[in-house]
């Protein structure tokens, strides 16, 4: 049962950019670093928002889940490519919502042909990509609400708030992983919802129910900022 009845027109006439699943970094034509996330949180969010009435445009990694009815999917592989189909598209929505697992870092050189085994010990440079949530936040013109997603495996409140402040984001959704039966690889997750002056702990639930809970707070939130501005 959601805590907030999610009205059809809550996010009618607003463009509601979001980043779901996990990128690959390659490393040759067969490997990838990559990570857990299978998108299903963020692709819950993406059908929340077009059903409160948005123009939903969903950046995704590597998933395999069918595009939510409504939402427009844009599919991608790596951070760079990521960072590239959002900022090409940011100037034009209102709200956005990070919820992929980005690689933080990429090789520095990836190689065009198989890396071959040939030694006891393989010693891999990587480089750190583009921080996507960051440079949104930190728009001049044209800045949405943004909103940011915190996967900790400890202290999950104290980075999640240190995180909000650091990229200057409006709202940060935190939650736990690596823990059995919520996030990564789970159908269910809890998250704690943080915003300046504002908190609101949203219970394990299976995640439809969770996005459609935290995009009626993002819509409400979103009220209140816009109107504050």
């Amino acid at each position: 049962a959601a805590c907030w009845p999610l009205a059809p027109h809550d996010l009618q006439g607003l463009t509601v950019l979001l980043t779901a699943g996990p990128t690959r970094e390659a490393l040759d034509p067969v490997r990838f670093i990559s990570n857990r996330s299978t998108g299903r949180m963020g692709f819950a969010v993406a059908a929340a928002a077009a059903q409160a009435g948005a123009r939903v445009v969903l950046v995704s990694g590597p998933v395999h889940l069918p595009t939510p009815p409504g939402v427009e999917r844009v599919n991608v592989e790596s951070a760079v490519e990521m960072y590239e189909a959002v900022m090409q598209r940011v100037q034009h929505s209102q709200i956005f919502i990070a919820t992929a697992a980005v690689a933080d870092y990429r090789a520095a050189a990836a190689s065009g042909q198989k890396i071959k085994k040939t030694r006891d010990t393989l010693i891999l440079e990587l480089v750190r990509n583009p921080d996507i949530l960051a440079e949104v936040a930190a728009l001049r013109s044209s800045r949405p609400f943004t909103v940011g997603f915190a996967a900790e495996t400890h202290d999950v409140l104290h980075y999640a708030e240190d995180k909000r402040r650091r990229k200057n984001l409006d709202l940060i959704a935190a939650n736990q992983v690596g823990v059995a039966g919520s996030g990564f690889e789970s159908e269910q997750n809890a998250l704690h919802v943080l915003w300046e002056g504002g908190e609101k702990v949203l219970a394990l639930a299976d995640k439809t129910v969770l996005g459609r809970q935290l995009v009626a707070l993002i819509a409400e939130r979103y009220r209140q900022w816009s109107g504050a501005r």
